[in-house]
Protein backbone atom coordinates (compact mmCIF):
# COMPACT_ATOMS: atom_id res chain seq x y z
CA UNK A 1 0.00 0.00 0.00
CA UNK A 2 3.27 2.67 1.24
CA UNK A 3 4.14 1.54 -2.62
CA UNK A 4 0.96 2.58 -4.26
CA UNK A 5 0.84 5.59 -2.11
CA UNK A 6 4.43 6.41 -3.20
CA UNK A 7 4.06 6.36 -6.90
CA UNK A 8 0.50 8.13 -7.11
CA UNK A 9 1.34 11.06 -4.67
CA UNK A 10 1.10 13.18 -7.72
CA UNK A 11 -2.65 12.85 -7.67
CA UNK A 12 -2.85 16.50 -4.61
CA UNK A 13 -0.48 18.34 -6.96
CA UNK A 14 -1.77 20.94 -9.47
CA UNK A 15 1.34 20.93 -11.65
CA UNK A 16 1.32 16.95 -12.10
CA UNK A 17 -2.07 17.01 -13.14
CA UNK A 18 -1.05 19.91 -15.64
CA UNK A 19 2.32 17.56 -16.71
CA UNK A 20 -0.05 14.71 -17.00
CA UNK A 21 -2.41 16.39 -18.98
CA UNK A 22 0.37 17.99 -21.41
CA UNK A 23 2.00 14.73 -21.98
CA UNK A 24 -0.91 12.74 -22.69
CA UNK A 25 -1.72 15.59 -25.73
CA UNK A 26 2.11 15.51 -26.74
CA UNK A 27 2.34 11.74 -26.51
CA UNK A 28 -1.07 11.64 -28.79
CA UNK A 29 0.64 13.92 -31.53
CA UNK A 30 4.07 11.88 -31.31
CA UNK A 31 2.31 8.61 -32.33
CA UNK A 32 0.38 10.35 -35.38
CA UNK A 33 3.11 9.34 -37.12
CA UNK A 34 3.25 5.71 -35.62
CA UNK A 35 -0.27 5.62 -36.55
CA UNK A 36 0.09 7.04 -40.37
CA UNK A 37 2.49 4.42 -41.07
CA UNK A 38 0.39 1.49 -39.64
CA UNK A 39 -2.50 2.76 -41.96
CA UNK A 40 -0.71 3.03 -45.32
CA UNK A 41 1.15 -0.32 -44.27
CA UNK A 42 -1.77 -2.37 -43.36
CA UNK A 43 -4.10 -1.09 -46.23
CA UNK A 44 -2.05 -3.34 -48.57
CA UNK A 45 -3.10 -6.78 -46.65
CA UNK A 46 -5.88 -8.97 -47.49
CA UNK A 47 -9.01 -7.05 -46.33
CA UNK A 48 -9.63 -9.91 -43.83
CA UNK A 49 -6.51 -9.90 -42.17
CA UNK A 50 -6.26 -5.40 -42.17
CA UNK A 51 -7.79 -5.02 -38.85
CA UNK A 52 -6.36 -8.02 -37.07
CA UNK A 53 -2.52 -6.43 -38.02
CA UNK A 54 -3.71 -2.90 -37.06
CA UNK A 55 -4.58 -4.24 -33.45
CA UNK A 56 -1.40 -6.31 -33.37
CA UNK A 57 0.76 -3.42 -34.61
CA UNK A 58 -0.95 -0.89 -32.31
CA UNK A 59 -0.74 -3.19 -29.00
CA UNK A 60 2.88 -4.04 -29.97
CA UNK A 61 3.49 -0.38 -29.48
CA UNK A 62 1.93 -0.27 -26.32
CA UNK A 63 4.11 -3.02 -24.84
CA UNK A 64 7.50 -1.67 -26.02
CA UNK A 65 6.75 1.79 -24.43
CA UNK A 66 5.49 -0.08 -21.44
CA UNK A 67 8.50 -2.37 -21.67
CA UNK A 68 11.01 0.49 -22.35
CA UNK A 69 9.47 2.71 -19.21
CA UNK A 70 9.92 -0.13 -17.22
CA UNK A 71 13.93 -0.33 -18.18
CA UNK A 72 13.99 3.66 -18.04
CA UNK A 73 17.07 4.03 -16.47
CA UNK A 74 18.73 2.21 -19.39
CA UNK A 75 16.56 4.68 -21.61
CA UNK A 76 17.77 7.39 -20.52
CA UNK A 77 21.46 5.75 -21.05
CA UNK A 78 20.57 6.01 -24.53
CA UNK A 79 21.83 9.36 -25.10
CA UNK A 80 24.80 8.97 -23.69
CA UNK A 81 27.23 9.28 -27.06
CA UNK A 82 29.48 6.37 -27.94
CA UNK A 83 31.27 8.29 -30.50
CA UNK A 84 32.02 11.69 -31.68
CA UNK A 85 32.19 12.39 -35.43
CA UNK A 86 32.12 15.62 -37.54
CA UNK A 87 31.72 17.80 -34.17
CA UNK A 88 28.64 15.56 -33.46
CA UNK A 89 28.15 13.08 -30.45
CA UNK A 90 26.49 10.06 -31.70
CA UNK A 91 24.47 7.91 -28.96
CA UNK A 92 22.68 4.92 -29.28
CA UNK A 93 19.51 7.47 -29.53
CA UNK A 94 20.99 8.92 -32.66
CA UNK A 95 21.67 5.88 -34.68
CA UNK A 96 17.98 4.71 -34.00
CA UNK A 97 17.07 7.74 -34.78
CA UNK A 98 18.79 7.49 -38.07
CA UNK A 99 18.31 4.06 -38.78
CA UNK A 100 14.60 4.42 -38.53
CA UNK A 101 14.44 7.25 -40.82
CA UNK A 102 16.36 5.75 -43.40
CA UNK A 103 13.59 3.01 -43.67
CA UNK A 104 11.12 5.74 -43.50
CA UNK A 105 12.56 6.80 -46.37
CA UNK A 106 13.43 3.83 -48.50
CA UNK A 107 9.86 2.28 -48.13
CA UNK A 108 7.53 5.94 -48.65
CA UNK A 109 9.97 6.33 -52.00
CA UNK A 110 9.55 2.85 -52.94
CA UNK A 111 5.56 2.75 -52.45
CA UNK A 112 5.79 6.29 -54.12
CA UNK A 113 7.70 4.89 -57.52
CA UNK A 114 5.13 2.10 -57.31
CA UNK A 115 1.95 4.42 -57.34
CA UNK A 116 3.70 6.76 -59.78
CA UNK A 117 5.05 4.08 -62.48
CA UNK A 118 2.65 2.38 -64.63
CA UNK A 119 4.81 -0.43 -66.02
CA UNK A 120 6.00 -1.58 -62.24
CA UNK A 121 4.45 -5.03 -62.10
CA UNK A 122 4.50 -4.91 -58.34
CA UNK A 123 1.68 -4.02 -56.10
CA UNK A 124 1.16 -0.43 -55.37
CA UNK A 125 -0.85 1.92 -52.38
CA UNK A 126 -3.67 3.05 -55.28
CA UNK A 127 -4.66 -0.71 -55.56
CA UNK A 128 -3.74 -3.65 -57.01
CA UNK A 129 -2.86 -7.17 -56.32
CA UNK A 130 -1.69 -8.06 -52.74
CA UNK A 131 1.66 -8.80 -52.34
CA UNK A 132 2.64 -8.23 -49.09
CA UNK A 133 2.14 -11.06 -46.43
CA UNK A 134 1.09 -10.28 -42.42
CA UNK A 135 4.16 -11.28 -40.97
CA UNK A 136 5.98 -8.56 -43.61
CA UNK A 137 3.75 -6.10 -42.36
CA UNK A 138 3.76 -6.99 -39.16
CA UNK A 139 7.90 -6.95 -38.88
CA UNK A 140 7.85 -3.49 -40.68
CA UNK A 141 5.43 -2.40 -37.99
CA UNK A 142 7.95 -3.68 -34.89
CA UNK A 143 10.82 -1.78 -36.29
CA UNK A 144 9.31 2.02 -36.90
CA UNK A 145 7.42 1.11 -33.43
CA UNK A 146 10.54 0.54 -31.84
CA UNK A 147 11.70 3.90 -33.29
CA UNK A 148 9.12 5.69 -32.54
CA UNK A 149 8.85 4.28 -29.22
CA UNK A 150 11.95 5.04 -27.78
CA UNK A 151 11.53 8.57 -29.33
CA UNK A 152 8.21 8.91 -27.41
CA UNK A 153 10.10 7.90 -23.99
CA UNK A 154 12.78 10.00 -23.87
CA UNK A 155 10.01 12.73 -24.29
CA UNK A 156 8.24 11.35 -21.48
CA UNK A 157 11.63 11.30 -19.63
CA UNK A 158 12.33 14.99 -20.27
CA UNK A 159 8.52 16.32 -19.26
CA UNK A 160 8.48 14.75 -15.95
CA UNK A 161 10.23 12.67 -13.29
CA UNK A 162 6.78 10.67 -12.17
CA UNK A 163 7.01 7.00 -13.62
CA UNK A 164 3.29 6.82 -12.86
CA UNK A 165 2.62 9.88 -15.51
CA UNK A 166 4.54 8.21 -17.90
CA UNK A 167 2.38 5.24 -17.92
CA UNK A 168 -0.67 6.97 -17.64
CA UNK A 169 0.05 9.16 -20.96
CA UNK A 170 1.41 6.34 -22.86
CA UNK A 171 -1.83 3.56 -22.29
CA UNK A 172 -4.13 6.79 -22.98
CA UNK A 173 -2.29 8.11 -26.13
CA UNK A 174 -1.92 4.11 -27.43
CA UNK A 175 -5.53 3.97 -26.55
CA UNK A 176 -6.63 7.03 -28.96
CA UNK A 177 -4.57 5.45 -31.30
CA UNK A 178 -6.69 2.14 -31.76
CA UNK A 179 -9.93 3.90 -31.59
CA UNK A 180 -8.12 6.49 -34.29
CA UNK A 181 -6.98 3.29 -36.33
CA UNK A 182 -10.05 2.31 -38.55
CA UNK A 183 -11.34 5.40 -39.39
CA UNK A 184 -8.09 6.65 -40.66
CA UNK A 185 -7.64 3.10 -42.70
CA UNK A 186 -10.57 3.77 -43.91
CA UNK A 187 -10.55 7.11 -45.13
CA UNK A 188 -6.59 6.61 -46.69
CA UNK A 189 -8.20 3.27 -48.38
CA UNK A 190 -11.55 5.50 -50.22
CA UNK A 191 -9.36 8.49 -50.79
CA UNK A 192 -5.80 7.66 -53.60
CA UNK A 193 -4.63 11.16 -53.36
CA UNK A 194 -4.41 11.17 -49.60
CA UNK A 195 -2.43 7.70 -49.68
CA UNK A 196 0.69 10.26 -51.59
CA UNK A 197 0.16 13.06 -49.21
CA UNK A 198 0.34 10.41 -46.18
CA UNK A 199 3.83 9.05 -48.24
CA UNK A 200 4.88 12.86 -48.04
CA UNK A 201 4.47 13.15 -44.92
CA UNK A 202 6.41 9.69 -44.32
CA UNK A 203 9.53 10.89 -46.39
CA UNK A 204 9.56 14.24 -44.24
CA UNK A 205 9.31 12.52 -40.80
CA UNK A 206 11.72 10.37 -41.61
CA UNK A 207 14.55 13.31 -43.15
CA UNK A 208 13.81 15.16 -39.63
CA UNK A 209 14.67 11.63 -37.70
CA UNK A 210 18.12 11.40 -39.56
CA UNK A 211 18.25 14.83 -39.31
CA UNK A 212 17.59 14.68 -35.47
CA UNK A 213 19.97 11.66 -34.97
CA UNK A 214 23.17 14.31 -36.72
CA UNK A 215 22.15 16.82 -34.22
CA UNK A 216 20.10 19.42 -35.87
CA UNK A 217 16.76 19.11 -34.38
CA UNK A 218 13.47 20.06 -35.91
CA UNK A 219 10.70 21.87 -34.05
CA UNK A 220 8.08 19.33 -33.69
CA UNK A 221 5.48 22.38 -33.99
CA UNK A 222 6.81 23.02 -37.23
CA UNK A 223 6.67 19.63 -38.84
CA UNK A 224 3.19 19.33 -37.52
CA UNK A 225 2.29 22.47 -39.06
CA UNK A 226 3.09 21.97 -42.09
CA UNK A 227 1.27 18.51 -41.98
CA UNK A 228 -1.39 20.22 -40.95
CA UNK A 229 -1.26 22.81 -43.59
CA UNK A 230 -0.74 20.30 -46.46
CA UNK A 231 -4.40 18.56 -44.60
CA UNK A 232 -6.39 21.46 -45.38
CA UNK A 233 -5.00 21.61 -48.86
CA UNK A 234 -5.90 18.33 -49.92
CA UNK A 235 -9.24 19.02 -47.83
CA UNK A 236 -10.54 21.53 -50.11
CA UNK A 237 -9.25 19.71 -53.38
CA UNK A 238 -11.35 17.15 -52.11
CA UNK A 239 -14.51 19.29 -51.66
CA UNK A 240 -13.86 21.24 -55.37
CA UNK A 241 -14.04 17.56 -56.49
CA UNK A 242 -17.01 16.16 -54.87
CA UNK A 243 -18.41 19.81 -55.97
CA UNK A 244 -17.03 19.00 -60.11
CA UNK A 245 -18.92 15.27 -59.61
CA UNK A 246 -21.87 16.69 -58.39
CA UNK A 247 -22.27 19.54 -60.79
CA UNK A 248 -21.38 16.77 -64.06
CA UNK A 249 -23.56 14.07 -62.53
CA UNK A 250 -26.54 16.86 -62.86
CA UNK A 251 -25.49 17.76 -66.48
CA UNK A 252 -25.96 14.09 -67.29
CA UNK A 253 -29.40 13.58 -65.98
CA UNK A 254 -30.39 16.75 -67.74
CA UNK A 255 -29.14 15.57 -71.11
Amino acid sequence: MDWLFSHFAFVSSPEAWVALVTLVVLEIVLGIDNLIFISILTNKLPKENQAAARRLGIGAALVLRLALLATISFIVQLTTPLFTLFDHGFSWRDLILIAGGLFLVWKATKEIHHSVDPADPKENMMGGAVTMSVGAAIFQILLLDLVFSIDSIITAVGMTDEIAIMFIAVICAVTVMLLAAEPLSRFIAANPTVVMLALGFLLMIGMTLIADGFGFHVPKGYIYAAMGFSAMVEALNMLARRKRARERALREEEA
